[in-house]
Parts: structure tokens; C-alpha cells; sequence
């Protein structure tokens, strides 16, 4: 397999026609100039020294090193041969409440902020593990299938905001029905989901779901991210900037988010997890992972590239050698190498 390192550089053979027709101009020049001065054959007798082939010789030498020094510099690259990987990993699903009682300060920046932050972190850690995201409010989304590619998650964690699910509420119900339509309980690999949310769960039955979830060997761990105390819940334009709070227009008063806890401990525990509380020191995503690093890792076989090796120095070297070649090419005739005539017939 062949790439470039640097493919915008191949750009540079374009001028390529440019010398060309710059060449040919310069060359119906002279021819024109020197027929000005007479017969072209008398002209040419006065001037026995100048080669009218030497420059064309020149030119392609010049034209070869110079298309050789660009692929150098945008830097040939061969993949050099293929290897097998073997990777023994688990599966693990993230699901991260997006309501916005998440928005809540009572976690700095905010409980999303907060989790997204501690989201990355753990996906800084894994190696080996696939891992897929799924966003709730009153409704769950998939928003990245479980995968290992961890450059890819952190990109899609980095676009989650409380605006992304139309529908409000708290369905963790949902998300963990959603989680285990998600997995693939073909390969025989351990899995696990970690629900992330304050527990103010007003649409179904949560406890239920994790329970049916430990039923097929997925454990449901529980993040739960807020205070007992609760804070108000921050509403923002469209500028980001922040405007005031959520009113309970009932009673006229601020909507203050707490933690449920209880509700946190009881999905734990029917879906066969572990509980923690995070707070700004600690995510209590490391405690988790304790646990379900526990899990069944399956060997899974894959085949990839295994390095690929530059190639640039090579066409440098030959662009190297036919610039020393043009340079000693003179534009005037060897009147020594003139001088000798192998294909001439001498009369007796």
C-alpha cells in the first residue's frame, strides 16, 4: 500500500508544464534570432562551439530532478507488510442523561460538563474495550454504536448538549432497553452499561429494565451525579448566555434538581452493578471500571498494517544525482568529442 505523508506538496508538478512552455519559447526565440543574422547553415559555421541539443539535454535533466525532489518531499510511503492483532476486550455502554435538570451547577461546571469530562478521561484509559454512547431525556438515541474507535468517541461525546433529545423527562428505562438492542451477544464478549444520570426518573420502569438486563449477563453500574440539597436548573439563550431559571409556573417558584438517590441505588442493584456518587473530585467512573474490568474478555483476530515506511530519501538521491549530472552538462560543444567522426567514409 502506497501514500503520501504529505500529499499537498505533489501540487508542485503542475509548474512541471509551465517550464515547458517556458523552454519552448525561449528555444523558437533563439531559432528566430538566429536566422535574423543570415543563412542559418554560415551562422552556425561562425559559431562552432554552440550545441543546439545540449540545452534540450540540459532541460530534461533539470525537469527529472525536479519532479523527483517533489515526491520526495511529499514523502512516499509504503505500508510494509501486515500482522496479526489479537485484542481481548469487553463491551461497554455509556448512558449519559441529557435532561435538563443535568445543567444543574451543583457539579462544576455543570452535571453534564461534569460527566463529559469524566466520560473522556475514561476513554483515555481503555485499550482494548469497545464502547458505544447512548443519550436519554424522555426519549433514548444511540448517539455512537459500540465501536474501538476511541478517537471517534470522544468526538461524538464532545457534541453532547441538553438540546440533542427534544423530548424532556428522565427515560432510564429506555436507554437501557436501547443499550441492550445495541449489543452483540454473538461474539461472547462481557458486557456492561454505566447509566449516568441524577435518578429523576419520571417515565418508566428503570428497575425493571436493569433487571431484565442481569437476566443476560449485562450488569447495570449507576453514576449519580447532583447533590441531596439539588441546585436550580440555569436556562440559556441562543447565545449560550444564561438568562435566569427554570420557574415552576404552579407555584411560581425555582425548580430545584436533587439527586435521587435512592432510585440510583435500587437500578444498581437489580441490574447487578455497583453504585457511586461523583462529586468534583471524583467521577467514580474509576470504582466502575474496577468492577467491570472483571468482566469475560474474548479474544477477537483482526488484520491490519502494521507500520508504514518513508521512501523519501530515495527520489531525493535521485534528484540529487541528475541535478549534478545537468550542472556538468555544458551548453557548448566538446570540440574534442566533435572532432571525432565514427561514421565517416574517407575517400581514397
Amino acid at each position: 500500500m502506497l501514500r503520501f505523508a504529505h500529499i499537498e506538496y505533489l501540487w508542485g508538478l503542475v509548474i512541471i508544464p509551465v517550464f515547458i512552455i517556458a523552454f519552448l519559447a525561449v528555444s523558437i526565440w533563439k531559432k528566430k534570432a538566429i536566422s535574423s543574422l543570415g543563412d542559418k547553415k554560415v551562422v552556425m559555421m561562425m559559431m562552432p562551439q554552440v550545441s543546439l541539443s545540449r540545452p534540450w539535454l540540459k532541460f530534461i535533466f533539470f525537469l527529472l530532478a525536479y519532479a523527483m525532489l517533489i515526491i520526495g518531499i511529499a514523502d512516499p510511503q509504503i505500508g510494509s507488510r501486515t500482522e496479526e492483532v489479537k485484542r481481548k476486550g469487553a463491551d461497554l455502554m455509556i448512558l449519559l442523561d441529557v435532561s435538563n435538570s443535568m445543567l444543574a451547577q451543583d457539579l462544576a461546571p455543570s452535571r453534564l460538563e461534569n460527566a463529559k469530562r469524566a466520560i473522556a478521561q475514561l476513554i483515555d484509559r481503555m485499550h482494548d474495550d469497545r464502547i458505544g454512547i447512548i443519550v436519554f431525556a424522555g426519549q433514548a438515541y444511540v448517539q455512537l454504536p459500540i465501536t474501538t474507535d476511541y478517537s471517534a468517541a470522544k468526538l461524538f461525546l464532545s457534541t453532547i448538549n441538553t438540546e440533542m433529545v427534544p423530548t424532556q423527562g428522565t427515560a432510564i428505562g429506555a436507554a437501557i432497553d436501547l443499550g441492550m438492542q445495541s449489543f452483540d451477544f454473538k461474539n461472547g464478549t462481557g458486557k456492561a452499561m454505566i447509566v449516568i444520570t441524577d435518578g429523576e426518573n419520571h417515565e418508566d420502569n428503570a428497575v425493571e429494565a436493569a433487571a431484565a438486563a442481569k437476566s443476560k449477563d449485562v450488569s447495570v453500574n449507576v453514576v449519580g451525579v447532583g447533590s441531596e440539597s439539588g441546585a436550580p436548573i440555569p436556562v440559556y439563550d441562543e447565545q449560550g448566555h444564561q438568562t435566569g431559571f427554570h420557574m415552576d409556573h404552579e407555584t411560581g417558584q425555582q425548580v430545584v434538581s436533587k439527586l435521587s438517590e435512592d432510585m440510583c441505588k435500587e437500578i444498581s442493584a437489580a441490574g447487578g452493578g455497583v453504585y457511586v456518587r461523583a462529586n468534583n473530585s471524583n467521577s467514580g467512573l474509576g470504582i466502575v471500571m474496577d468492577q467491570i474490568n472483571k468482566l469475560q474478555r474474548k479474544t477477537v483476530d483482526s488484520r491490519s498494517f502494521k507500520d508504514f515506511e518513508d521512501r523519501f530519501q530515495f527520489f531525493l538521491a535521485i534528484a540529487f544525482v541528475l541535478l549534478l549530472v545537468e550542472f556538468f552538462i555544458s551548453n557548448r560543444k566538446n570540440m574534442r568529442l566533435s572532432g571525432i567522426k565514427l561514421f565517416e567514409v574517407k575517400k581514397p
